[in-house]
């Protein structure tokens, strides 16, 4: 499990692209959000930059908690 933070997640909608987008990659991810934190758990066999890579390409900046 990898914690990411990401300052501009702040509704379900962005929660709904960010998923999206990590299960193109990995359909098998499980994620889990904490909008209140602006984190985001992803338990996945991807590497962590292929991860930041799939949130980046929903649109939104992320780092490693």
């Amino acid at each position: 499990m990898t914690t990411f933070t990401v300052p501009e997640m702040n509704c379900g909608h962005c929660t709904a692209k960010i998923e999206e987008s990590v299960q193109e990659t990995d359909p098998t991810a499980l994620l889990s959000f904490d909008l209140s934190n602006r984190q985001v758990d992803i338990d996945s066999g991807d590497d962590n930059d292929v991860l930041l890579n799939a949130i980046k390409a929903a649109g939104f900046d992320a780092t490693l908690a």
